[in-house]
């Protein structure tokens, strides 16, 4: 049926038997044969004939549109079945999220090395926005971060791990506070925001569309001079229950952020981009994600 669909798609592109015919290197007649035999196989009508020429049924716009999918995929299949045989050495270029731990990440990284020994890995590490960029533009092959967009069909979304978000505060600012704060009434309290200039748009408006922030925000390089500002009473810190452990207890107090009563969850994904979805990006996933299970 593949070649069949390649007919197909020639047929309506050129909207000519004719012409599809001279591009495929078959007969006119061969190919109007096969296009009967692909009508009876699926048994709908894809062409209406109309003397010399045609009109597409839906059936047949449906059909068109998704046989270019199906035989791209297939396309795909076979570049990356061969590319396993033929490389010698292999690069797989993977990103993670800075300041997450490497723990689950640094297991599978051994694990895959162990299993793939003829795949060189290329590690690169950096925040969501970073990773981001380099994913698109097809500088790594795979992004292991938060999830901060609406997931996307452009992309594998492979779920790992999420986490409860929480509020640093200071301890001796904050003695009587309980185990969980909303995230209104911090309104008034700056919010310590951890990223590079270059970054700090991009992570404001995360915070106040996503997260709820309604304060002001106070710009750190990294958690020792955050963890400064928090206990100097400066501002508030989002982290999560993972991150929390880089924090100073005696100084610093974490409790559960919520918003309106509503515990806050952060996700984790390994993404990697739908038409790069090859044999050792899968597998490297696959690991990653028993990783987080055990």
């Amino acid at each position: 049926m593949f070649q069949q669909m390649q007919y197909f798609i020639s047929i309506v592109k050129n909207h000519s038997f004719t012409q599809a015919a001279a591009e495929c290197h078959i007969s006119q007649s061969a190919i109007s044969q096969q296009m009967k035999e692909l009508e009876s196989k699926l048994g709908v009508k894809l062409l209406e004939r109309k003397g010399r020429s045609f009109e597409i049924t839906e059936a047949g716009q449906y059909f068109y549109t998704h046989s270019q999918d199906v035989l791209a995929s297939v396309d795909q299949l076979v570049d990356n079945t061969v590319k396993i045989i033929k490389d010698d050495q292999v690069e797989l270029k993977v990103g993670y999220l800075r300041n997450f731990g490497t723990t689950e990440f640094l297991r599978t990284v051994s694990k895959f090395s162990k299993d793939f020994p003829q795949v060189k890995i290329n590690i690169t590490s950096g925040n969501h926005e970073e990773l981001y960029k380099l994913l698109k533009n097809n500088q790594i092959d795979m992004n292991f971060s938060d999830q901060r967009r609406a997931l996307s069909n452009e992309y594998v979304n492979e779920f790992l791990t999420d986490s409860k978000f929480m509020l640093a505060i200071s301890r001796d600012d904050f003695p009587d506070v309980g185990t969980r704060m909303d995230i209104s009434e911090l309104a008034d309290i700056p919010c310590v925001l951890i990223a590079d200039n270059d970054q700090r748009v991009a992570d404001e408006s995360y915070y106040r569309e996503i997260l709820g922030v309604r304060s002001e925000f106070v710009l750190a390089h990294n958690y020792d001079e955050a963890q400064i500002l928090v206990a100097s009473n400066q501002g508030y810190l989002i982290v999560n229950d993972r991150t929390q452990n880089q924090l100073n207890s005696e100084i610093v107090k974490t409790v559960e952020l919520v918003n309106g009563k509503q515990q806050m969850i952060q996700n984790y994904y390994a993404y990697w981009k739908a038409d790069n979805s090859g044999y050792y990006v899968e597998s490297f996933a696959e690991l990653l994600k028993e990783s987080f299970h055990k």
